[in-house]
C-alpha cells in the first residue's frame, strides 16, 4: 500500500506562544467552505504537561496558520485548571461542528527516556486538585461549535469511573441516530469478550444519552496491534463502506496505522480490515521527539479530489501528513495481498 508522506513534513511544529511552545500534535482536521481547519493538541511544558487545543488555517491543507493567537479550549474553560485537554476528533453534521476530546482532571509530568513510554510523575496541585483517583482517569467528552472559535459543552460520553479515549463520532447520522467509537481500556477480560483495549461502537439520540457500547474490533495481528488498538480518525463514508483508520500498539509501544471498513447501514458489521498495517514508523521525526519514539497516531483526515489527507501526530512531538487516493485504499482494505 503506497501512502506518499508530504515532503515539507512534519508540516507543524512547536513554537510561536507560550501554550505550544513544547509540543504540538495530534490534531483534528476538517474542510469547511474550500478551506482547511486544524485543531492541534499543544503543551507549553512536559512538567506537569497540560494540554490546549489551538485553531489554524490553510488554503492548501500543507501550510497552516493560526487563527488566534491563544487557544480555543482550555482545561480552565472546561472546569479543570489543572487538567488537559487531549486528542481531539471533528465532524461537522448540518450546521454544527462536533468535537470529540479527552480530557485529564489533573495533568501529570512526563519525563523522556527515549525507550518507550515516557516516566511520569504527580505533581503536587492546591485546593484538593488530584488526591482523587478520578482525577487521573480519561474521560471523554463531546463540544459543539457553528464557527470553530467558540465552543460550548455537549456531553460526556465515557463514564467518569473509567479510562476512555479515542471517542470518535461518526459524520453523519446513521438510522436516525448519532453514531460513535470509543476505546475503554477497563472493558477488557472474558465478561467482554477481549483481553486487550478494543475498539467499541455505540448510538445516541441526542448525543446525551448513549446506549451500551457493543464490542467492534479487537488485536488480531499480534506482531503489530498486541498491546492495544484503538480509533484513529474520523469515519469516512465512501461508495463501499465507511472508511476507519486505527491505530495499533505493540509490545515495544510502537504505533502503527491500519484500516478497515464499516458497513454503510450497520457500522458494528466489520467488512474487511487490513491484516498488515499501513503505515509504521519510518522517517525520524516519525522515530525521535520529545515524548514517546516510535508513534504516528492519525487523529484528522480529509478528503479533497478524491485524495485522502491523513493528519497525524509524530512522536508526540509535531504534526505531519501523508497522502493517499480514497480508492486505492478501499481496493487495498477489500483484496489486500495475503503474505
Amino acid at each position: 500500500m503506497k501512502i506518499t508522506r508530504h515532503p515539507e513534513n512534519p508540516i507543524v511544529v512547536p513554537g510561536g506562544f507560550e501554550w505550544r511552545k513544547v509540543t504540538v500534535f495530534n490534531p483534528a482536521v476538517i474542510i469547511d467552505n474550500g478551506k482547511f481547519y486544524m485543531i492541534e493538541r499543544t503543551a507549553g511544558s512536559l512538567t506537569p504537561c497540560k494540554n490546549y487545543l489551538g485553531l489554524l488555517e490553510s488554503e492548501d491543507g500543507v501550510h497552516f496558520t493560526h487563527v488566534k493567537d491563544e487557544p480555543i479550549v482550555t482545561p480552565d474553560m472546561l472546569g479543570f485548571p489543572y487538567g488537559s485537554v487531549q486528542d481531539p476528533r471533528i465532524v461537522k453534521i448540518d450546521d454544527t461542528f462536533y468535537l470529540n476530546y479527552a480530557l485529564r482532571p489533573c495533568a501529570m509530568s512526563y519525563y523522556p527516556t527515549g525507550r518507550g513510554v515516557p516516566e511520569r510523575s504527580i505533581p503536587e496541585y492546591p485546593d484538593g486538585w488530584g488526591e482523587q483517583e478520578g482525577h487521573w482517569l480519561t474521560r471523554s467528552s463531546i463540544l459543539a461549535s457553528k464557527n470553530l472559535i467558540d465552543w460550548e459543552f455537549v456531553a460526556d460520553t465515557t463514564p467518569l469511573e473509567i479510562n476512555d479515549r479515542d471517542n470518535i463520532l461518526f459524520p453523519e447520522k446513521i438510522n436516525g441516530k448519532f453514531v460513535l467509537l470509543r476505546r475503554p481500556e477497563e472493558y477488557v477480560g472474558e465478561a467482554y469478550g477481549t483481553e486487550k483495549a478494543a475498539m467499541w461502537i455505540t448510538y445516541s439520540d441526542d448525543l446525551i444519552h448513549w446506549e451500551e457500547p457493543k464490542l467492534l474490533a479487537k488485536a488480531e495481528n499480534m506482531t503489530w496491534e498486541s498491546r492495544k488498538i484503538g480509533g484513529s480518525t474520523p469515519p469516512v463514508r465512501t461508495d463501499r463502506g465507511w472508511l476507519v483508520l486505527y491505530h495499533g500498539v505493540d509490545d515495544e509501544v510502537v504505533y502503527r496505522v491500519g484500516a478497515m471498513l464499516l458497513d454503510l447501514e450497520n457500522p458494528e458489521k466489520v467488512i474487511a480490515r487490513t491484516k498488515n498495517f499501513i503505515m509504521e514508523p519510518e522517517t525520524y521525526y516519525e522515530k525521535f521527539g520529545y515524548q514517546i519514539p516510535n508513534v504516528i497516531f492519525p487523529t484528522g483526515n480529509v478528503v479533497k479530489d478524491g485524495l485522502l489527507y491523513i493528519y497525524y501526530g509524530v512522536t508526540d512531538t509535531a504534526i505531519a501528513l501523508a497522502t493517499v487516493p480514497v480508492e486505492e485504499l478501499v481496493d487495498y482494505i477489500l483484496n489486500e495481498p495475503q503474505a
